[in-house]
């Protein structure tokens, strides 16, 4: 009998986490892993396009899994997508996957090429045979791809016995009822675009895979609550609120996942770094429209009735203020000038602890635009070397209250 239930529920799909190098960091991975555990989600899906998966090695991506697996402790349903662009990479990490203990794998069908339904069928069953007592699932997101998940390509792929469910991130929301209908009871299906959660569920999706969940959690939990409750109502609400926090998200100069990566920054005190080219980074002209959607999420988190309790946490002190932003600050090579009391008196009194830290991070950020050219630090013939000779002056605390 398979064990569906622990697919039913909010699966955020896994950022790609990177030290300030570029590369990867497990200690960012594992930090990611703890804070999706805390939120109290059903699980995660690791290494797929919110993962910036086809920029990344084989290597990155056992990497990642690894910390992935190390920090859950058995908390969480893991989903790996494996897919490469070719079936021995796939493989690969398909049974690096299964060594792992992981409770299923996922791929996309190959892309560039439009191989024909055989073809694609007979990849996804090599992958799944690389990984023989590994739940199967797959991804159908044809509008990246170039291929569709077709009703005959489905039928199929439910031959190998390995295949559990579709992760369906095509835009129709009838795509879900028909893959439900097809499968019933024995496949899981997951809604994949967030702006159709709601719809996705109604329609007959019983999980749900989401690159902006990460970001805000507690309303998709919520929102997941309330469809099955049967409070439609309540449940639009919150699906609106979604909405416009992704379409804010989505019209920066830097790609949505290194805005999210930011909002995480600000809200959670969580530094992930920043995205992998060509995906664009964020732009100093960036952060009010980022500050913005960080703000968006916590008034919607806070709308009377959404939660049965609010536990407010009193901010600290003028004097405690004063403390974290020593703390924040007591490794940074700062001006002798610049008196951090009465910054904080000035700018920071009143404010949290991720608001401080915050602050202290941007400066940090905001002294590097100062005193570099952009342009000559990502020169690859470039040897700069960020040091303690980049001394913090005062502006660069101002930019970033």
């Amino acid at each position: 009998m398979r064990n569906l239930e622990k697919y039913k529920g909010v699966i955020p799909a896994f950022y790609a986490c990177y030290d300030e190098e570029g590369n990867v960091s497990p200690e960012g991975v594992r930090a990611l892993t703890k804070y999706f555990v805390e939120k109290g989600v059903k699980g995660v899906y690791v290494n797929g396009s919110s993962g910036e998966c086809i920029y990344q090695s084989v290597e990155d991506r056992k990497i990642i899994l690894e910390n992935v697996m190390k920090a859950a402790e058995g908390k969480l349903t893991v989903i790996a997508h494996v897919a490469c662009n070719n079936t021995k990479e796939s493989q690969e990490l398909a049974k690096h996957a299964e060594s792992l203990g992981v409770d299923a794998i996922a791929a996309i069908p190959p892309i560039y090429f439009h191989l024909p339904e055989y073809a694609i069928a007979k990849y996804w069953n090599d992958i799944s045979e690389a990984a023989p007592n590994t739940d199967f699932v797959i991804y159908n997101i044809p509008q990246l791809a170039g291929v569709a998940l077709t009703q005959s390509l489905f039928t199929e792929m439910r031959k190998n016995p390995r295949v559990i469910g579709v992760k369906n991130s095509s835009m129709p929301v009838q795509d879900i009822q028909m893959f439900k209908a097809a499968g019933g009871e024995d496949y899981v299906i997951f809604n994949g675009p967030d702006e159709q959660f709601m719809s996705g569920r109604v329609i007959g999706a019983e999980g749900a895979i989401g690159g902006t969940y990460g970001a805000m959690p507690e309303l998709y939990l919520k929102l997941d609550e309330y469809v099955k409750a049967g409070e439609m109502e309540k449940a639009r609400e919150i699906q609106y609120a979604c909405d416009a926090i992704i379409y804010k998200m989505c019209s920066a100069h830097g790609n949505m996942y290194a805005v999210i990566k930011e909002i995480l920054r600000i809200r959670e005190n969580l530094n992930i770094g920043g995205v992998r080219k060509p995906l664009p980074e964020i732009i100093p002209e960036d952060m009010k429209q980022i500050k913005k959607c960080a703000s968006m999420i916590d008034e919607a988190i806070k709308r009377p009735g959404r939660f049965d309790y609010v536990i407010e946490i009193q901010r600290p002190s003028p004097e405690g203020c004063k403390a974290i932003f020593r703390i924040h600050t007591e490794k940074m090579p700062v001006d002798k000038h610049f008196n951090k009391d009465v910054f904080v008196d000035k700018y920071l009194v009143g404010s949290s602890g991720a608001e401080i830290a915050f602050v202290a991070s941007e400066a940090a950020y905001n002294s590097i635009r100062r005193t570099v050219n952009i342009k000559e630090l990502f020169d690859e013939k470039c040897d700069f070397v960020i040091s303690k000779e980049n001394i913090l002056i005062e502006e660069d605390f101002i930019k970033a209250a």
